[in-house]
């Protein structure tokens, strides 16, 4: 790779763009120059370049005298085959920084970013040489998954990876809205729902091919309880026991009505029985689950994942899945490469609208909405409720919605957009601002907002209207959200009340690190209160509560739902996005046309 850019220096330096490949006049002193080196290495370089067939060398008599080189490849094409080379390989970020540093005045990235609108998506390759036909997804992401550990989870990504590499003793289908058999083929509880029983299928195989036991399921729980992120999931458990090596029994201190629910949950994922005897680090590496993918390999540029023929719930169709991780600068919709999979509810609406080259388009309503939420920890404007209360108004989700457009679809009430839908909006009231502001006494002091770069442009647009009413605000980097006086996210709702009480409860969640003491400990109150109720409705009406506390007081400004788009090609089969906006890989199938 080091001549090949050794010869595109030369020829940026040198060529005239031409492709004649006609001789150029050049000295030895010009060319060490140009690679930055010494006479004598610039001979060595000259001379690898000859024998690669890449130029063509005639020495001039006497140092100083002019000599003769042809460049034999156009630079355009050795851009285009060099980048392509490297995408094969997994090494995108090198591909996108060659073609940054030699390819202006071509064609090169367009015609790299045409070969990457073939490059992902589903292969079908044909069996060779005796080996099976295969069926492979791949597609790109931008940001590499923070953890693969079910108990450290906190993130839609990294969820919908853990769900499709391990499995859980129960599941909620969506489509049924009930909770089905998983590892567990039964299960029980108490009147009082204080103990539960889970009763496990036999012949459940790690991917390693040991059989799952109630020493994994005991090994897990137990690990989960500890210092992880998701230990609130079995922050009421009093004791775990193995009636037997497939009958496990949970003892409850409170009731909890939808602790089968909870087992639902990707944090209760289960692990082999002491990490199959590695390390942690060595581990998550290479992490070993029962679900319907195995990993076999994991780097900072590519994951792959390969069917766990021996499911217990059937072999995928998929053979494989590999998942391409994108420099963090290649925003999609900058360079060009198409949503093959998963769009992040960024993609423009003209561009979803599209359907020239004959790609069907699966939509769906994100469970999710994008908030703003106060860090009331940190000293500030904040503080005061009616200072935020000012930031409610001002920041009007319709016309947030009305003048960004793209993704944005329905102004935000709550987390849910089934809520939402029911709401009327009111137009904003210049005197009530005024008042609020005037009750808060804010003082000019400068507000610091953190934002993920995907939220850059509603920042932008938010930073812009406060400043029509005075408050100066800084936007920041999503890495300062911590110690931020507020910041913009989206909190996507998995499932059902349980990932709603998740919201709450995750130690690293935005409301979890921004509410105070007092506040929290109300929540968790509630949340009690309603895993105690025997219906539904209640239940689902003391989350609502907890819900109108939080905007009431205006400790979260609710902003707006997004639209969730998939382009798939018409032979995809067995496509719908699960609640997290992703396509369940074991679903999805090929159906060649001739």
């Amino acid at each position: 790779m080091l001549l090949h850019e050794q010869y595109l220096m030369l020829y940026n330096r040198f060529s005239d763009g031409s492709d004649s490949r006609r001789p150029i006049e050049v000295t030895l002193d010009d060319l060490s120059s140009a690679l930055f080196c010494t006479v004598r290495n610039a001979k060595l370089i000259l001379r690898k370049l000859v024998e690669e067939k890449l130029i063509e060398w005639l020495p001039g008599r006497g140092r100083g005298n002019y000599s003769q080189i042809t460049f034999n490849e156009a630079k355009e094409d050795l851009l285009v085959d060099l980048s392509v080379g490297l995408a094969k390989n997994g090494e995108y970020k090198q591909a996108f920084e060659l073609l940054s540093g030699y390819g202006q005045d071509t064609l090169a990235k367009d015609k790299f970013l045409d070969w990457l609108n073939g490059h992902f998506g589903y292969k079908k390759e044909e069996g060779m040489e005796g080996l099976p036909a295969s069926d492979t997804l791949i597609f790109p992401v931008l940001h590499s998954p923070r953890t693969l550990d079910p108990a450290e989870a906190n993130y839609a990504f990294d969820t919908h990876l853990q769900r499709q590499i391990f499995d859980r003793l129960l599941s909620f289908d969506e489509q049924l809205g009930r909770i089905v058999p998983g590892i567990a083929h039964h299960w029980n509880s108490d009147k009082d729902a204080t103990e539960w029983t889970f009763y496990l299928r036999k012949g459940v195989r790690f991917h390693h091919g040991q059989e799952l036991t109630s020493k994994d399921v005991l090994f897990t729980f137990e690990r989960l309880r500890l210092d992880t992120q998701n230990q609130w999931l079995l922050r009421e458990v009093q004791q775990i026991e193995a009636l037997g090596p497939r009958v496990v029994r949970i003892r409850l201190r409170k009731p909890n009505r939808i602790f089968d629910r909870f087992m639902c949950s990707v944090a209760a994922s289960i692990l082999p029985n002491g990490l199959a005897g590695q390390d942690e680090s060595v581990f998550w590496s290479l992490p070993v689950g029962t679900g319907p993918f195995s990993v076999v390999s994991y780097s900072k540029h590519r994951m792959e994942l390969a069917a766990h023929t021996h499911y217990h719930q059937g072999r995928p169709y998929l053979d494989g899945v590999e998942i391409v991780i994108m420099p963090e600068d290649c925003d999609p919709e900058s360079i060009g490469y198409p949503a093959v999979l998963h769009t992040w509810g960024r993609f423009r609406q003209e561009e979803q609208d599209s359907n020239a080259d004959g790609r069907g388009t699966s939509e769906k309503l994100r469970q999710a909405c994008t908030m703003l939420s106060w860090n009331v920890n940190r000293k500030g404007p904040q503080q005061s409720e009616a200072f935020s209360r000012a930031v409610r108004m001002i920041i009007h989700p319709g016309e947030m919605i009305a003048e960004l457009g793209g993704a944005r679809i329905l102004p935000a009430f709550g987390f849910r957009p089934d809520e939402s839908h029911t709401r009327v909006i009111n137009p904003i009231r210049p005197e009530r601002v005024r008042a609020a502001l005037k009750e808060a006494a804010y003082d000019g002091t400068v507000m610091h907002l953190s934002v993920y770069e995907k939220y850059k442009e509603d920042a932008e647009w938010i930073q812009s209207r406060l400043a029509d009413w005075g408050i100066r605000t800084e936007i920041q980097n999503y890495k300062t959200w911590v110690e931020a006086d507020f910041t913009l996210t989206s909190i996507v709702l998995a499932e059902d009340e349980v990932c709603e009480i998740e919201t709450y409860e995750n130690r690293s969640s935005v409301l979890k690190k921004y509410l105070d003491e007092e506040r929290l400990s109300w929540i968790t109150a509630r949340i009690d209160d309603a895993l105690s109720a025997d219906s539904v409705e209640t239940r689902r009406m003391i989350l609502r509560e907890i819900e109108q506390y939080l905007r009431s007081e205006a400790s979260v400004i609710f902003l707006h739902h997004r639209q969730l788009n998939t382009f798939l090609h018409p032979f995809v089969r067995g496509i719908s996005l699960n609640a997290l906006g992703w396509i369940d890989f074991k679903d999805v199938w090929l159906e060649k046309h001739d």
